[in-house]
């Protein structure tokens, strides 16, 4: 059944879309085009779900209002880079290629252009948890977000003050945060307390009960409404006239929409429409350690460390490392190493070869502001865009999904989507 914004009518045959991609963006960009009365095409060559939504922590970073880009982070990039353990990397082979997006990064670093990325990414995540809620109580499954609460956390003493500005610079965008310290700090994180000085709480923080579970719980929801899969890859995206075909292997689908969900896959995709978008593969790892009775209470992010833990149904989760090496290169092993280092120096119960620990590694989509593209293509109103939110695609995904729809329907958008434009750069 139509909603009343929809731009179909019930003595017609519903509009169709093609959906590419059938990460977490893409799947909740189909389950909002079921719901404003659309017949859904969902393409991907893998199954649902096992990208880059696959390997995430889990946790729904709203705080986090900062673009990538930043005074900050550029002064700080040369000690993470040479720092064995730390947190960026940037292959020696790969350098040359990404070049360019470098010297856009460091231009998106300049204070005006930070204040404006800021407000972009504020803008999104304001918005992200309501519409989580509205997405999972749509398909009655709210008890897969979590009210968790998290815990930024600091080794060093002599940071306090770090955390104490920090927790000012949060009421600004009216987050609420906790000064912990002490017995407090053991209240909330037994297992860490010992090697820690203090944190910050934030109480309104949430999670998902499991990344990759979300997803197939999304995908059975889009199933269940008369959606059609296609597992075959994209080879290209043309608008024709009022339409859009979207050429696989196998067959030329033709759709009255399409939108390009494709995360950091997206590039090659966009040249073919006349676009070229400085989009960055983004290489993230992480450990899944079955860590039995050795539980975190919520997720764990280290000022110092720069990585994440959090406790999933699959077991405790280690994400972390920015390494800016494209789609092709293999797995850096000891970047596997690096998170191994890192969880054991917070969590010494974790300095246990016996325990079960599972690598992966996958592809962010980032963009050298740090905003991902929702938009329309300039000349061809019936293919349309979500991608590239970096490290908050899950975080992001569900009011991206709003967002884009609304941009295919002509609706009013919640917020405004003149920061994400695809031909911005």
């Amino acid at each position: 059944m139509p909603l009343p914004d929809s731009n179909i009518t019930t003595d017609a045959p519903p509009l169709t879309v093609g959906i590419v991609g059938a990460g977490i963006i893409g799947l909740c960009t189909a389950l909002e085009a079921q719901r404003k009365g659309y017949r859904v095409t969902l393409l991907d060559r893998s199954e649902p779900g096992l990208g880059a939504s696959f390997g995430n922590a889990g946790y729904l970073a709203t705080e986090l209002m900062d673009p990538l880009s930043n005074l900050k982070t550029l002064r700080s990039a040369l000690p993470m880079w040479l720092n064995p353990h730390g947190p960026l990397s940037l292959p020696m082979g790969h350098l040359h290629k990404i070049l360019p997006w470098l010297v856009r990064f460091i231009c998106a670093a300049r204070p005006a252009n930070a204040a404006k990325n800021r407000d972009g990414l504020e803008q999104l995540n304001t918005e992200s948890i309501p519409a989580w809620k509205r997405c999972l109580s749509d398909i009655d499954a709210r008890e897969l977000l979590v009210k968790s609460g998290y815990l930024l956390v600091w080794e060093t003493p002599s940071k306090l003050d770090d955390a104490k500005q920090h927790a000012i610079y949060m009421a600004q965008f009216g987050i609420k945060t906790e000064l912990v310290q002490g017995e407090r700090l053991a209240q909330l994180e037994p297992e860490m307390a010992n090697n820690l000085s203090h944190a910050l709480y934030f109480p309104e923080a949430y999670r998902v009960r499991e990344p990759y579970q979300l997803c197939k719980m999304l995908f059975s929801a889009f199933m269940a409404r008369d959606g059609s899969f296609i597992r075959q890859e994209v080879q290209a995206v043309r608008p024709q006239k009022k339409r859009v075909s979207v050429q696989t292997p196998e067959d030329m689908h033709q759709f009255d929409h399409a939108i390009i969900c494709t995360g950091a896959w997206s590039k090659q995709l966009l040249k073919g429409v006349g676009l070229d978008v400085p989009l960055e593969a983004e290489r993230g790892y992480h450990l899944t350690i079955d860590a039995g009775n050795i539980r975190l209470n919520q997720p764990i992010g280290s000022v110092e460390r720069r990585f994440v833990m959090s406790p999933l149904d699959s077991g405790l989760r280690v994400v972390g490392m920015t390494e800016l090496g494209g789609l092709d290169l293999k797995p850096v092993k000891r970047r596997f190493a690096s998170l191994r280092h890192h969880s054991r120096k917070l969590m010494s119960r974790l300095n246990d070869s016996t325990l079960p620990v599972s690598e992966w590694m996958g592809h962010r989509p980032t963009l050298p502001d740090s905003l991902p593209v929702i938009d329309k293509h300039p000349h061809h109103p019936q293919l349309l865009f979500a991608f590239g939110n970096q490290h908050l695609g899950l975080t992001q995904a569900a009011i991206s999904a709003e967002l884009v729809v609304g941009l295919m329907i002509g609706s009013d958008t919640k917020i405004n989507c003149e920061p994400y434009r695809v031909n911005r750069f």
